[in-house]
């Protein structure tokens, strides 16, 4: 917890870029510039709009490969993440799909990046791309190997987008505590599937066992948030903060800014 309140303030918002599409992947239209500067577009937003943190995610890359990213999407998002964190200054951090994190570790290290979103951190699970693993071990001693101990890395749990039949003996707040025992630098919960809203009351009872954040991953609008405000460390944002609520939207610099307002007014309780 102590890194973490290092980078952000309480209860922080990390506000979402989906980079369009990569080199190499079936939508990428052939002009790398332009996806460079699209997102340092929306980043720059984002911090006009007084968000605390950015993460950027291939979402464009459809359809994605099972744990593994070519080095050509590494490179890419080492590219796109220096220059983020160069030209705003905001802590920043980056997820690779689908479950790429040893990629998104290795270029974020390189790019000077804070945190990684990790998919597939404990348990097996069923996601779009087929079976996945856990790679808890095999990440942190990487990690290791790399000198990246600096990078925290935030690990979703019964993650959206998949089947968890293969667990279902297992509750959410067990794999919470596992992941938390697995030496996971902040919790993940999210809703079924992107922009839909996780289930307060687990997330309640995930935050009243573990000691590491508890962050919320989709979902949150502005008028749910004071629902999680009690709970959640921080919150991870691109949906909403786009038009018409669609992730594949421009963002809207309205709902940024009013958004922010209200945060900024429900952290007084905090301080």
């Amino acid at each position: 917890m102590k890194k973490f309140k290092k980078i952000f303030p309480p209860k922080a918002v990390i506000g979402m870029i989906h980079v369009h599409a990569l080199p190499g992947t079936p939508k990428y239209r052939g002009k790398f510039g332009d996806v460079i500067d699209k997102a340092i577009e929306e980043a720059l937003i984002y911090r006009s709009g007084g968000v605390d943190a950015i993460i950027l995610e291939n979402m464009h890359d459809v359809p994605y490969l099972n744990r593994t990213a070519g080095p050509e999407i590494t490179a890419a998002m080492g590219i796109i993440g220096y220059e983020l964190r160069m030209k705003t200054g905001l802590p920043c951090g980056m997820q690779i799909l689908a479950g790429a994190n040893k990629e998104a570790l290795a270029a974020s290290n390189a790019a000077g990046l804070n945190f990684i979103r990790a998919e597939g951190f404990v348990f097996s699970h069923i996601a779009d791309e087929g079976l996945m693993n856990s790679d808890a071990g095999e990440l942190l001693r990487y990690r290791k190997q790399i000198d990246a101990e600096n990078i925290m890395i935030f690990t979703d749990i019964k993650k959206k987008h998949s089947s968890h039949q293969l667990t279902a003996d297992v509750t959410l707040v067990e794999t919470a505590e596992a992941a938390e025992f697995f030496l996971s630098d902040g919790l993940i919960i999210t809703g079924s599937k992107t922009g839909s809203a996780a289930d307060p009351e687990e997330v309640n009872r995930v935050k009243e066992k573990v000691k590491v954040p508890v962050l919320i991953g989709s979902g949150i609008t502005i008028d749910n948030i004071e629902k999680y405000i009690l709970s959640a460390d921080a919150f991870i944002i691109g949906s909403y903060f786009k038009k018409k609520g669609m992730w594949s939207n421009e963002l809207d610099k309205t709902k940024i800014q009013n958004f922010m307002k209200k945060i900024i007014a429900l952290r007084s309780q905090f301080k």
